[in-house]
């Protein structure tokens, strides 16, 4: 059974930081693309980063290029995001999926909330 358990969103202020995780199990973690997506209230999911496997070909939505990295720890099956120089417009939900451009896996999981404020 896949399960995908994001975490290490928060309350920070504009300029800040904070680096998600994302716990992958079920699956053959390293076989897989993996991505970031993001929902704001009364918005679509956005596709934020995306890594591949290796060589680890990462690409970024432009609105975050240049303050989020994204990585990946084959060996403890987890999924990062590093996440600088936060705006207000980042605040959202952040969920974490396989596939490089649209969604693998049917299920989400809880997500984990980002909010930029001062």
């Amino acid at each position: 059974q896949v399960q995908l358990v994001e975490s290490g969103g928060g309350l920070v202020q504009p300029g800040g930081s904070l680096r998600l995780s994302c716990a992958a199990s079920g699956f053959t973690f390293s076989r897989y693309a993996m991505s970031w997506y993001r929902q704001a209230p009364g918005k679509e999911r956005e596709l934020v980063a995306t890594i591949t496997g290796t060589p680890g070909t990462k690409n970024y939505l432009d609105s975050v290029k240049g303050r989020f990295i994204i990585s990946r720890d084959d060996a403890k099956n987890t999924l990062y995001l590093q996440m600088n120089s936060l705006k207000p417009d980042d605040s959202a939900v952040y969920y974490c999926n396989a596939g490089a451009t649209v969604p693998f896996w049917g299920s989400w999981g809880q997500g984990t909330q980002v909010t930029v404020s001062s």
